[in-house]
């Protein structure tokens, strides 16, 4: 019986010891690590604030479960800081001189090569709008589509969001409604209209944040050009995506946001919560099951580029 007992003793103090160690491990593990780049100064003060909007969302981000770092008025000088980056986000201007696509090309085989990797990829606001023959091809395959001139517009109105799907970015999120630029009538690949889940080009699609812009946002006037155009009239009803993600078949991830305009928005708790959530997502990190709460202040006003008044 003292042999059993020792026996059972040394069996039920292994496994303890085990746990222990286990969970240790566990808790070791490094983060994953996040790069947002903000994008050069451009519009009106508090609009496409990109330097103070990303210092912003990279202090909300303390003491959570990423290790965010940050690169300010685009590309960096040094590219080491992408170096074992588990997501890379890009919040800045787009169209023709988007940051990803100077270089001669250089950039965008640079993207490539990380989403062959796995790496999570994600573009906010202006950041969503390529040209179709400059960098399309590669916007689909990344994140599902961009934004496309005078396929797409860009009216400033109100979206109310009030239902979310079951997905770890939309975790915490509760019904909202907001004022920015919301892009929408996206460029989705395989031309999915985009406002259901569903797989698409060997991609993993999933709506988060819909709304139904009004007829009169239809019909405009759009901030460039001013429209109305005829496609956007003829689907009066439709509710558009403004926030997507994607599940690449190489691994990794992908989400496009088409708000980020006007920079007081990130004062709203919803607005910043559901993109803290999808910046842990697209690092495959664990999204709390209330979403991700910054422990940091918000202070809207800090950081502002300095902008002459128009």
């Amino acid at each position: 019986r003292v042999l059993s007992s020792m026996k059972n003793y040394w069996v039920a103090f292994s496994t303890l010891l085990f746990c222990l160690c286990s969970a240790h491990l566990a808790a070791a593990e490094p983060l994953k690590k996040l790069v947002i780049v903000a994008g050069r100064p451009s519009h009106p003060p508090r609009m496409h604030e990109f330097n103070a909007g990303v210092k912003l969302l990279h202090k909300s981000l303390a003491g959570t479960g990423v290790d965010a770092h940050f690169v300010l008025n685009g590309w960096p000088e040094d590219e080491a800081v992408f170096s074992n980056a588990a997501a890379v986000v890009f919040y800045m201007d787009g169209g023709k001189g988007h940051e990803v696509v100077k270089d001669e090309g250089r950039r965008l085989k640079l993207i490539d090569q990380w989403a062959q990797k796995g790496v999570g990829l994600g573009f906010m606001h202006f950041g969503v709008e390529v040209v179709p023959e400059q960098a399309g091809a590669e916007l689909k395959r990344w994140i599902g589509g961009h934004y496309e001139h005078e396929h797409s517009c860009n009216p400033i109105w109100e979206a109310s969001f009030q239902t979310f799907p079951d997905h770890p970015v939309a975790r915490g999120v509760k019904p909202f409604k907001i004022k920015d630029e919301w892009y929408f009538n996206i460029r989705f690949a395989g031309d999915i209209a985009g406002n259901q889940p569903t797989d698409a080009s060997g991609l993993k699609f999933v709506p988060i944040l819909v709304a139904t812009p009004t007829d009169e946002t239809r019909d405009g006037p759009y901030v460039y050009p001013k429209g109305p155009y005829k496609h956007i009239q003829e689907n009066k009803g439709r509710a558009e995506t403004v926030l997507w993600t994607v599940e690449r078949a190489d691994g990794g991830r992908g989400m496009g946001f088409t708000g980020g305009h006007f920079h007081d928005n990130w004062a709203d708790e919803n607005y910043r919560k559901v993109i803290l959530n999808a910046f842990h997502w697209l690092a495959k990190a664990e999204v709390p099951k209330d979403g991700v709460n910054s422990l940091a202040a918000v202070d809207i006003n800090a950081n502002l580029d300095p902008k002459n008044k128009k």
